[in-house]
C-alpha cells in the first residue's frame, strides 16, 4: 500500500502485512517525522472502487469510496441523503455517434444518465431529492491554439447539465473544463463528493538534482535489459507474416516466467475470453496466432517497464498500462482506416514510449518540479525533458531501439510519435500512433505523466484519412479493454 506522511506529505510504499492489529509507528525517510499507521487505515484504502469510462456504480450507504479518473471524460455523482443511496457514472461522449441503438449506452450522457437515474430509483432514490456533482470535461490534449474540435469534454458537460436540469436535479458543485485531469470521488458513508487533481503535487522537490551527463545517458542505454529473443522473433513474424507458431510455442513452454506472464495477461480484462485459460496451447487455440503473437510481445515487455508508482507513472504500472492501451487502440484505428498493418500498429503503440523507461531512473529527485511544469504550467513534456535531461524521451527511445536493432519502421515511430509529419519510412503508421496516444491520454487518465500537444491535431488526423467530424466515431471505437487497463493498476489514495 502507499503511505502518506502526515507532516511533509511524502508518499512511499509500505508492506501492509507488517502492520500488527494495534498499528505501528514509522519514521518518514524524507523529514524524519514519526507517525502511526493502523490496520483500519489500510483497510479504508482497500475499499476504494475505481469506476472506468463507460460504467456506473450505485450503492446503498456503506464503508468505501467510488472514484473516477477524469480527463476529457465527465463524471457525475448523484445521491439521495434521505434514502441513503448514491452512485457515480463515468461518461465518454454527449450522445451515441449514430442513430442505431448503442452497444454500450453507459458511455453517453444522453443514454447513460437515464440508466443511472433508473438504477438509483430502483434502490429507493427520489429524483427531486437527488444532489449532483459534475467534474471533468477537459480539452483533449494540451493546446495553445483554440480548437473547438477538441472540446468533446465541453459538449459532454453541456449534455449532462441539460439532462440534469430537465430532470429537476440540482447541481451543487461543478468543476469542469481546462486542460488538466482530476479525480472525482464519492464517499459511500457520508455522500461527500471531492474533486482533486491527479498526480503528486505536494512532495518536496529534491535539492541535489544534477542533469545527467551524455555519458550517463549512454550508460543507461548500454545497461538496459536486452530485448528478449522471443520478442525479436515475434516482431519478424509480424513484419514478414511468416508464422511458425509451433516453434514459438515450444520456446515459451520452456520458459516458466514468460508462460506465467502470458497466462496472467490472457486471463485479464484485456485478453480474457470469459473462461480460464490454463495452458499455452489453449491460449494459442482460443486467441488465434496473430493475437497470441501480440500477447507474447506485451507479456515480455511488461517486465521492461517500471512498476513503481513514481516518475512518469502516476500509479503502479501506469507507464506500461498506457503503452498497452495505446497499442490496442492503434490496432483498432488501423483496422478502421485501412492504413497499414494492425499488427505493426499494435507493436508500435506498445513501444512508442520506451524512452521514458530509461529517463525514469533520473527523474525521482526532480519529479515535483517536473510535474508542476507539465501538468500545472502546461509546458510541453519533450521541451521540459530536454531542459532537465538534455534529451527527450522520443530521442532516448530511438537510441534504445537502435541498440536493440528494431525494424526501421518501429524506430522511426518511436522517434517521431510527437512530430509524425517528420516520419518518412511509414508516415501513416506514425500518425496512427500519435492519434491513438493523444486520445488514450485524454480518456484514460491517471496512468502516465503526459499530455500531448494538440496544436496540429487536425492536419495530423487527416493523414490517417480522418477529419474532426470523425472524432465521436473513433472515440466510440475505443475498446472497453483499453479502459480496463486502468483497473490493472493499483488504486491509489
Amino acid at each position: 500500500m502507499r503511505i502518506v506522511c502526515d507532516s511533509c506529505k511524502s508518499r512511499f510504499e509500505f508492506d501492509d502485512s507488517r502492520i500488527p492489529a494495534n498499528g505501528v509507528r514509522i519514521r518518514c525517510a524524507n523529514c524524519s517525522h514519526v507517525f502511526s499507521v493502523t490496520r483500519r487505515r489500510v483497510e479504508s484504502d482497500s475499499n476504494k472502487r475505481l469506476v472506468p469510462p463507460g460504467r456506473y456504480v450505485v450503492s446503498r450507504s456503506k464503508d468505501g469510496t467510488l472514484e473516477a479518473h477524469l480527463g476529457t471524460s465527465v463524471g457525475v455523482t448523484l445521491y439521495d441523503r434521505r434514502a441513503d443511496v448514491g452512485g457515480l457514472i463515468h461518461l465518454l461522449l454527449p450522445e451515441p455517434p449514430s442513430t442505431e441503438k448503442p452497444r454500450q449506452p453507459e458511455r453517453y450522457a444522453a443514454t447513460g444518465l437515464l440508466l443511472f437515474l433508473q438504477a438509483l430509483s430502483e434502490l429507493g432514490a427520489r429524483k427531486e431529492r437527488l444532489e449532483a456533482c459534475v467534474a471533468g470535461g477537459a480539452l483533449m490534449g494540451s493546446s495553445s491554439e483554440p480548437n473547438l474540435n477538441l472540446d468533446i469534454g465541453g459538449r459532454t458537460t453541456e449534455a449532462v447539465e441539460y439532462i440534469l436540469r430537465r430532470a429537476g436535479i440540482s447541481v451543487y458543485r461543478s468543476q469542469t473544463g481546462g486542460c488538466l485531469g482530476c479525480r472525482l470521488s464519492l464517499s459511500l458513508r457520508t455522500w461527500k463528493s471531492e474533486v482533486r487533481p491527479i498526480g503528486i503535487q505536494d512532495t518536496p522537490a529534491g535539492r541535489n538534482f544534477k542533469k545527467p551527463t551524455p555519458e550517463q545517458l549512454e550508460r543507461s542505454i548500454q545497461k538496459a535489459r536486452p530485448i528478449p529473443q522471443i520478442v525479436l522473433k515475434a516482431l519478424r513474424m509480424i513484419r514478414d507474416e511468416n508464422y511458425g507458431m509451433e516453434d514459438v510455442a515450444r520456446v515459451i513452454r520452456q520458459d516458466q516466467v514468460t508462460s506465467a506472464r502470458i497466462l496472467r495477461l490472457c486471463n485479464s480484462a484485456l485478453f480474457g475470453l470469459g473462461r480460464t485459460i490454463d495452458s499455452i496451447d489453449r491460449a494459442l487455440i482460443l486467441l488465434g496466432e496473430k493475437r497470441f503473437v501480440q500477447l507474447i510481445i506485451a507479456a515480455e515487455l511488461e517486465g521492461f517497464f517500471p512498476q513503481a508508482e513514481q516518475g512518469y507513472s502516476l500509479c503502479k504500472g501506469g507507464l506500461y498500462n498506457h503503452a498497452l492501451g495505446t497499442a490496442i487502440f492503434a490496432e483498432t484505428l488501423a483496422k478502421f482506416t485501412g492504413k497499414g498493418s494492425p499488427d505493426v500498429a499494435y507493436t508500435a503503440g506498445l513501444l512508442h514510449d520506451i524512452g521514458k523507461v530509461l529517463l525514469d531512473q533520473h527523474l525521482a529527485s526532480v519529479y515535483p518540479l517536473f510535474y508542476q511544469r507539465i501538468q500545472t504550467d502546461g509546458d510541453e513534456l519533450i521541451e521540459v525533458e530536454r531542459e532537465t535531461f538534455g534529451i527527450s524521451h522520443p530521442e532516448m527511445g530511438w537510441r534504445l531501439a537502435n541498440h536493440w536493432s528494431l525494424p526501421e519502421v518501429l524506430r522511426e515511430t518511436i522517434k517521431y510519435h510527437h512530430h509524425p509529419e517528420k516520419a518518412t519510412a511509414d508516415p501513416e503508421l506514425t500518425h496512427l500512433v500519435y492519434v491513438s496516444d493523444l486520445i488514450v491520454s485524454g480518456f484514460v487518465v491517471g496512468q502516465d505523466l503526459e499530455r500531448l500537444n494538440a496544436d496540429k491535431f487536425t492536419r495530423r488526423l487527416a493523414k490517417t484519412g480522418l477529419s474532426p467530424s470523425h472524432l465521436p466515431i473513433i472515440i466510440d471505437l475505443i475498446p472497453q479493454e483499453v479502459f480496463e487497463t486502468s483497473m490493472l493498476a493499483s488504486i491509489y489514495s
